[in-house]
Parts: C-alpha cells; structure tokens; sequence
C-alpha cells in the first residue's frame, strides 16, 4: 500500500478521510517537536524526514541518491506507522520509550524494530511522541548512522 504521491499535500489528500486527520495531527506533531536540521519530504512512498544532503552529502547507504532518512510516517493498511530509526539504533532510547509507553497508554505497545504501529490513531499518545521525536538531534542521529552503518577506512 505504498503511495506515489509526490508531495506531502497530495499523500495526506489521497488519505481515506478518518486517516486524515491523525496523519495530519502526528506531522504537525512531528514538526513541532523535531529537533532543527531535519527536512521533510516524500520517500519510499510514506511522509520521511530526514538529514539533507547539505548537511550529510554520502546520503543513505543503501542509496546515497537519497537523503540520510531518520522518522517516516505511513497510513498502511491495518495501522499508522511510525518508522523512528532512532530508536532501532539506541538501545537506551528504546528502552525509555517501551517503559513510558504504559504510562500514557493502556493497550500493549504494538512495534517492531523500528516501527511503531497504531491501530487505534485515536489512541496515538501525543506527548509521548512529541517527546521522543525531539530526544534525537541531527547530529546524534549522524553519529548513530556512522557507528551502524559506515565502514571507517
């Protein structure tokens, strides 16, 4: 179910409406609270922000033409995903986000290795979001990428 929109507008107005609105709640969510320096645009068919290339030029490793992706978010089928590379790569991030999880919502956390999936948008916990989306600055995010994924010479 991966979109072809090539703009964020397009991707949200091609939403069904009750997807709409939680799509549009979690972006402005992610807007307000993502450290400076990320950028967003429209990858691998899902709403992504990312390091730019004026910022990180080697791009992504599994295709440099791409820029540097760290937070993208889906309507996919069943759910709305929240794909956080952040929290694939830092243990210690993960671990406080799937302990403050049961704080703010009742039903089990739902996620994968880095993706966060909401069944009920209704229950999307916003704050707690918030928070993790801003625990995460570029460069943190760039020095996470290099000790994964960059083979020092």
């Amino acid at each position: 179910m991966q979109s072809k929109a090539t703009s964020v507008e397009n991707y949200i107005q091609e939403l069904p409406e009750e997807r709409k609105t939680a799509i549009s709640e979690l972006r402005s969510c992610l807007q307000k609270n993502l450290p400076t320096g990320f950028i967003e645009t429209m990858s691998y068919g899902m709403i992504t922000y990312c390091v730019p290339h004026s910022t990180y030029p080697a791009g992504y490793h599994c295709d440099p033409k791409q820029a540097l992706p760290f937070i993208s978010i889906a309507s996919q089928k069943n759910a709305i995903s929240i794909y956080h590379m952040g929290i694939y790569s830092d243990e210690n991030l993960l671990n406080w986000f799937v302990n403050e999880y049961p704080k703010h919502v009742k039903t089990k956390l739902d996620m994968g290795k880095s993706c966060i999936r909401f069944k009920k948008p209704e229950l999307m916990p916003f704050d707690l979001l918030g928070e993790l989306f801003s625990k995460m600055t570029v460069q943190n995010w760039i020095d996470k990428y290099e000790t994964a994924y960059v083979k020092k010479a």
